[in-house]
């Protein structure tokens, strides 16, 4: 993907993201960084954090990207870090990809400090349920979905890597977050703007992500 990131991420998710983040301040944690792109990008707005990911490949790369950065091997389903020591709390595209999505809330919760920030960017519960079936021309045709209410996991090819991606409905993610006690301050499903691509008329006529803002009551 690179620090350019996927025509999605440019398009639809950075800017909101970072204009939530820059908001917030503080010192921050990316769970699921990947390859520290978004660690980068805020580095680069003079905030300062820490990304962490279970794969040591993308560790290793973030790491030769960015040498004065900080990124360590870690699960986000179980942080190595004290309560209550960040201000801003970051999953972005990263709990679709966590098994126990649960406890890694509740491990973002715990290293937030109160009067702290969650900001979530995940693909919509809409979008993982369903897929795109095609005209013979190649054009998106409709976009049946099934079993939205069921939890489940498939497995992905995403450009030649074999994934797998959890399905849940928004309701599990928004009752898990309120659990918490946390106040949703912010919530949106942001589109690109329609260019007449068939990238653009994918986002459009099918919401692709969800942004949400969530604060940790003092």
């Amino acid at each position: 993907m690179g620090d350019q990131g996927d025509w999605t991420r440019r398009k639809v998710l950075d800017p909101v993201m970072l204009k939530l983040a820059k908001a917030n301040g503080g010192h921050f944690i990316d769970i699921g960084c990947g390859e520290g792109r978004f660690v980068r990008m805020l580095g680069d707005i003079g905030m300062a954090g820490i990304g962490i990911d279970p794969t040591e490949a993308l560790i290793a790369h973030a790491r030769e990207c960015d040498p004065n950065g900080n990124y360590n091997i870690g699960d986000g389903e179980k942080l190595d870090f004290d309560d209550a020591q960040f201000d801003l709390s970051i999953s972005y595209l990263a709990l679709i990809d966590i098994p126990d999505f649960r406890a890694a809330i509740a491990e973002m919760v715990r290293v937030t400090k109160p009067g702290g920030q969650l900001l979530i960017a995940n693909l919509t519960s809409f979008f993982t349920a369903g897929r795109w079936r095609k005209t013979l021309s190649g054009q998106g045709k409709d976009f049946p979905i099934d079993h939205y209410s069921e939890e489940r996991s498939t497995r992905e090819q995403w450009q030649g890597i074999d994934i797998i991606n959890h399905h849940r409905p928004l309701s599990a993610y928004m009752q898990c977050f309120l659990s918490h006690g946390l106040v949703l301050e912010y919530f949106d499903e942001p589109v690109p703007e329609h260019d007449g691509s068939v990238k653009s008329d994918r986002y459009t006529r099918v919401p692709g992500f969800t942004v949400m803002q969530w604060r940790k009551p003092v």
